[in-house]
């Protein structure tokens, strides 16, 4: 009998052998044609969350991927605590406007974090503003796919939330200054990424996918990964019920181990990564995702392109295909057919 999609996302989740991975996209994959296909454009689809779920599940209803994911961008949680926001139209993502908390340059310190609790109290933090509009999706998505597909719930590290919180150059800039400031507001930003997380379990979702981009090897060295976001990931991903995916932009290629440490299921990586070393790299720790380009060949590329990478990544041993980071909303629809459609026709390489 044949795998359901569900079934398959599961057993690729717990690395079982299977006949093909699964084509899934854990980040975002929210694209205009996938509005248009559903009738749920943004910026509705940030806030209402019938038209989150709707958009969400376009990708599986509309595209033939094999799972289903929302929410769209990674503000949610930075407007709930406070960040101004310009939402945006249906072609440009919600965008922060201000930061609620500040920095004096010259004492170079910031608000004490004891200021983030008075501003949004924790146990209030998942009860309203998009924060709940996510959660809420997760029920709708549950009810209507998840007998079918895995659903996937994504959101903010805590070294990425804090950035947006404090201003990612002045936190970036105290990490080399005074990083026993800096850690304490991760530290403080953490449980909020935690409680938005086990809220996302809890109301439907399958799996959560953490994006951590401000923690890239573009901006902390591995070992200040290993102390300004690893052991907040840790403690933000240690979630009931459920499993967890953390994605880290860039050429991770220094810091998948130390993904792994965080104790998650599974780790997802771009094409800056060689398909091959990541595979060796990861050394079977935990499920590997990714790790088709979004810039090229998704975007950029023809079908053909497309194919070719997604054949490479699961050549490689990738446990499930998916792009390599958040997909673009103009990619065409093409591209993404031609990912389905090269995985779902993948036949494992000859041996010997």
């Amino acid at each position: 009998m044949a795998m359901s999609c569900r079934d398959r996302v599961l057993a690729a989740m717990h690395c079982e052998p299977l006949d093909r991975p699964p084509a899934a996209i854990c980040t975002t994959c929210d694209t205009i044609d996938m509005m248009d296909c559903c009738g749920a454009p943004w910026p509705e689809a940030h806030s209402d969350p019938e038209k989150m779920a709707r958009l969400g599940c376009a990708q599986a209803d509309y595209f033939g991927l094999e799972s289903v994911r929302a929410g769209f961008c990674l503000t949610e949680e930075a407007e709930r605590i406070g960040c101004k926001m310009r939402m945006g139209n249906k072609t440009s993502s919600p965008m922060i406007l201000s930061h609620p908390f500040n920095y004096d340059p010259q004492h170079k310190k910031f608000d004490d974090p004891s200021k983030l609790a008075e501003a949004m109290p924790l146990e209030d933090f998942v009860k309203g503003g998009r924060v709940k509009t996510a959660i809420d999706a997760m029920e709708i998505m549950h009810r209507t796919h998840g007998e079918n597909y895995v659903v996937f719930g994504g959101n903010t590290g805590p070294f990425t939330l804090c950035g947006h919180l404090l201003n990612a150059e002045s936190l970036i800039y105290s990490v080399w200054t005074d990083i026993e400031m800096a850690k304490s507001w991760v530290a403080a930003v953490a449980p909020y990424c935690h409680a938005f997380g086990q809220a996302l379990l809890d109301n439907g979702a399958d799996v959560v996918q953490m994006s951590e981009p401000s923690a890239s090897t573009d901006i902390l060295s591995p070992d200040e990964f290993k102390v300004m976001s690893k052991p907040y990931v840790k403690k933000a991903m240690a979630l009931k019920n459920g499993m967890t995916i953390l994605h880290i932009c860039g050429d991770t290629r220094g810091i998948i181990p130390y993904m792994y440490d965080t104790g998650v299921t599974g780790i997802s990586v771009e094409e800056k990564v060689d398909s091959y070393e990541a595979v060796k790299i990861a050394n079977h720790r935990g499920t590997l995702v990714g790790n088709v380009g979004c810039a090229f060949p998704l975007f950029k590329g023809t079908p053909q392109d497309v194919e070719a990478a997604a054949k490479k990544s699961a050549d490689a041993g990738f446990n499930l295909i998916s792009a390599g980071c958040g997909v673009p909303i103009g990619t065409p629809a093409s591209n993404i057919l031609a990912l389905v459609h090269a995985v779902k026709t993948w036949k494992p390489p000859a041996k010997g």
